[in-house]
This record gives C-alpha cells, sequence and structure tokens, in this order.
C-alpha cells in the first residue's frame, strides 16, 4: 500500500559504528522504495528533512546529495529535488579510505599529482574519497583502503586491521605481504636508469642523497641505486650515500651534504627527490661548484619547475596521475568482481634529459 504523501517520516538514529548521514540515508531509501516518496514527485526540503529525522541541516544535507549522487535523487535549480525514475538502477556509491602518512604534505609535488589522479577515477567511478592518517582508527564506512608510501611498520598495522576484510592497495612502494597488492613505479629500475645515464657520461663517483629514508619507494629507490653501481663496477667508497629524514635538509643534513660534495673525485649526485635536488643547486652555488661543469645532477620527479631551473634539471618522471588513478580503478574493480585483492600494477619512470647532465671533467 503507498503511504500518504504527507505523513512525515520520524525521528532517525544513528547505529553503531555509522555516521548519522548514513543512518538518514537509508532512511530516505526505504521510504522511496516503500513508495513515501513517488518517483518523479517532489521530495521536501532540506529544512524539512531535518525537522521531521530530527537531525541537523548539515546531516540532511549530507544524505540528499550522496542520494543525488548515485542517481536516486535529481536536483534541478529552481525547482527542487525529485525522486529519479529507474533509480534502482543506479550504481551504488563506494568509499575508499586514502591512508596518508604522517609526515605527508599535501603540497608536495609527488603526492599532490597521485591524488588528482585518484581524484579524476573517483569522478569517473563515482567513488568518495577519505583522507586518513595511519596512526588513527580505521573508518568503518570504508569499502576499500589506499595507502600511500607507508612504510613497513605502518603498513603492517594497517594491513592486520584491513586487508583480510576489504580490497587493500599500496602506492609508492611494494607492499611485501600477501593480501596486499600494490601500484608503483619500478623504483629500482628508475635508480638504474640514473646510475646507468651517469656511468655511460663518464662518471665514476656517484653521490646518492636519499630523503625519507623510512618511506618505502625510498628504500626501493637506495637499493636500486646500490645494485645498479654493483653492477657497474663502483665501488662503495665511491658511492657515498647521505640519508636524511624528510623530503628537505636541516641544518645538520646540509652540512653532510656539503661534505660529500667536497669530496675529492665526486662529479655527480643522484637525489631521490626534486626538492632535494634543489638543496643540491644551493650547496653546489655556495661551494661554487658549477652545474654540471662540476657536479652533474639527476633527480626523481618531474614537476613544470625542472625544465625552468639554472641548468634545467635532468630528472626521472613518474607517471604519477596514471598511478593515482589506477589504483582507485583497481580497487573498484575488485569490489566490484567480489575480489579481497587487486592487482599488482609496475609503471616505468622516463629519464628525461637536460642540461644537469654533463660529462666529468677528468675523466681519468
Amino acid at each position: 500500500m503507498v503511504l500518504d504523501q504527507q505523513e512525515e517520516i520520524g525521528p532517525v538514529v544513528a547505529k553503531p559504528g555509522q555516521p548519522l548521514y548514513e543512518s538518514v540515508k537509508q532512511a530516505l531509501i526505504e521510504a522511496i522504495s516503500t513508495g513515501h516518496y513517488q518517483p518523479g514527485k517532489r521530495m521536501p526540503s532540506t529544512k524539512e528533512i531535518s525537522r521531521q529525522m530530527a537531525v541537523s541541516l548539515v546531516t540532511a544535507h549530507r544524505a540528499l546529495q550522496e542520494l543525488v549522487t548515485v542517481g536516486v535523487l535529481e536536483r534541478t535549480r529552481g525547482r527542487g529535488t525529485y525522486v529519479v525514475e529507474n533509480h534502482h538502477e543506479a550504481r551504488p556509491r563506494l568509499r575508499v579510505g586514502v591512508v596518508l602518512h604522517q609526515e605527508a604534505s599535501l603540497s608536495d609535488f609527488y603526492l599532490s599529482q597521485i591524488l588528482e589522479g585518484m581524484h579524476r577515477a573517483a569522478v569517473e567511478h563515482r567513488v568518495d574519497l577519505l583522507l586518513l592518517g595511519f596512526d588513527g582508527d580505521t573508518r568503518q564506512d570504508a569499502h576499500a583502503y589506499v595507502l600511500i608510501n607507508p612504510d613497513p611498520q605502518r603498513l603492517d598495522t594497517l594491513a592486520d586491521k584491513v586487508a583480510d576484510k576489504v580490497p587493500t592497495i599500496v602506492v609508492g612502494a611494494s607492499s611485501g605481504r600477501d593480501g596486499v597488492a600494490s601500484v608503483d613505479t619500478d623504483h629500482q629500475d628508475l635508480a638504474g636508469q640514473a646510475v646507468n645515464h651517469l656511468y655511460h657520461l663518464g662518471h665514476r663517483r656517484i653521490g646518492y642523497l636519499a630523503g625519507g629514508g623510512h618511506f618505502g619507494n625510498s628504500q626501493d629507490r637506495l637499493s636500486g641505486f646500490v645494485r645498479a653501481c654493483k653492477s657497474l663496477g663502483i665501488a662503495e667508497k665511491d658511492r657515498p650515500v647521505v640519508e636524511v629524514p624528510g623530503w628537505r635538509l636541516g641544518s645538520d643534513d646540509k652540512l653532510k651534504l656539503n661534505r660529500m660534495l667536497g669530496e675529492e673525485g665526486l662529479t655527480a649526485v643522484f637525489t631521490g627527490g626534486y626538492y632535494l635536488a634543489l638543496d643540491v643547486y644551493q650547496a653546489a652555488s655556495m661551494l661554487g661548484l658549477k652545474i654540471p661543469q662540476s657536479l652533474t645532477v639527476v633527480a626523481v620527479d618531474d614537476p613544470p619547475s625542472a625544465s625552468h631551473l639554472r641548468p634545467p634539471l635532468t630528472t626521472l618522471r613518474q607517471p604519477l596521475m596514471q598511478i593515482g588513478h589506477t589504483a582507485i580503478t583497481a580497487v573498484r574493480k575488485a569490489l566490484e568482481h567480489d575480489q579481497q585483492k587487486p592487482k599488482n600494477e609496475v609503471f616505468r619512470a622516463e629519464l628525461v634529459i637536460r642540461r644537469s647532465s654533463g660529462a666529468p671533467r677528468n675523466n681519468d
């Protein structure tokens, strides 16, 4: 029996572990399915829904907006909100928890490009992205998780909580554990490309400036650097490494970098991040080292400003937006096909040679 359209819906109480707006949304869906709100008919205003269900305007708006997003309701400016015909065909909207490291910065080029790719995929696949932290509680209403650049300990801790329950994927590192897939650049190959480029230019003493050593991709990159140097016969003493805790150098880190740049015979530096390359440029200028005449510099990541440095910077360009887009697409497909583990995806970085690369003056 179709209920009287004028009959009011009673107050809504949140269910344990569920946001209040979700309870409101489910109550509205039930009211539509029972005929309380009929297809083609106008819905009450947000203010009226708020009053009837005894929730805030913000909560009522969130619930209505989610139903608009999934195609159950349609909003037309100046006319109001209506129940859509054939709304049962609408695909449900999914929530993906995007878990960030506590030291992550949204202004960082690497992270911003990955998140942009994720955002584009989320719009395409009707996914809500929830930004979370590794040290916080996991959201119970997330259908899947994407962990960006986790260190091994935090990955293990979080994966123990969620990986056996919902699809979980790592971006920025190899997951290294069963049940957790990864989408990332091949960082060992990336470092190998850099070392081989420098070696074939004639460099035989190559330094590496590594930032964020506790991050998964930094560990893979350093491992690739060491492996490539060994394969080319570059001895340990001729491949000095400076590891720093973050993505920019502190005062003590700058002293370490200056000492490395001052070592006899050092003619090239490979940096594990773009901002570290800027620090190398600054240090080289202060030490009177001209790039590339006295020092060749190669860095990871290729923001637009890299081509405008003096001299323009040689980089390893990662397909960051594609990585982000692929991660969200992978978890969406896993959810649609009821698969616990998405497939691994690996991308290759592109070596972009610019004028910061040059042959050493003395090749003996």
